[in-house]
């Protein structure tokens, strides 16, 4: 394989939100989501999200590329909780992960596992405990060929 067509995959750059955001809206859409269920400010949302992310908790993304283009995105950051957190952060400090994302031609070559992988080590480095995602039906298979488990959530669907 030439070099000029090896798959990078590398941190995303701020320059890069918005590509970021179009695969967060995008996975939506590939998930059964209408685009009269999104907001029509979803774009907005996004970047304000990823702004506040990156500077209250650590959020980096990460990108798959070749060629200048990039065709895949993940984030990590640290996990804000749904609770008050009073533990000690060596015992419990969570990382997310979110927006695993891989436009569907390049799809079926290991690009989701080597972004999901990049997101893990970075939320390690921060010292994480746990890392935790939402997984859709499609990646489900996935994280649980990299150890992802289901935990104690349970969920009531009202609509």
């Amino acid at each position: 394989m030439a070099e000029s067509t090896k798959i990078l995959v590398r941190e995303a750059l701020v320059r890069e939100d918005s590509l970021i955001a179009q695969h967060f809206y995008q996975l939506w859409l590939d998930n059964g989501v209408t685009a009269e269920q999104i907001c029509t400010d979803w774009l907005e949302i996004t970047l304000q999200f990823i702004d506040r992310a990156r500077q209250e908790l650590a959020y980096q993304a990460f990108v798959a590329e070749r060629d200048g283009e990039i065709f895949g995105s993940a984030g990590g950051q640290l996990f804000a909780g749904l609770y008050p957190q009073p533990f000690v952060s060596e015992y419990r400090k969570y990382g997310y992960v979110w927006n695993v994302y891989v436009e569907s031609s390049y799809r079926r070559q290991g690009i989701g596992d080597r972004l999901t992988k990049r997101t893990i080590d970075y939320l390690k480095s921060l010292g994480c405990t746990r890392i935790l995602l939402d997984a859709s039906p499609f990646g489900k298979p996935l994280y649980e060929s990299m150890g992802f488990y289901a935990g104690n959530e349970m969920r009531l669907d009202l609509l």
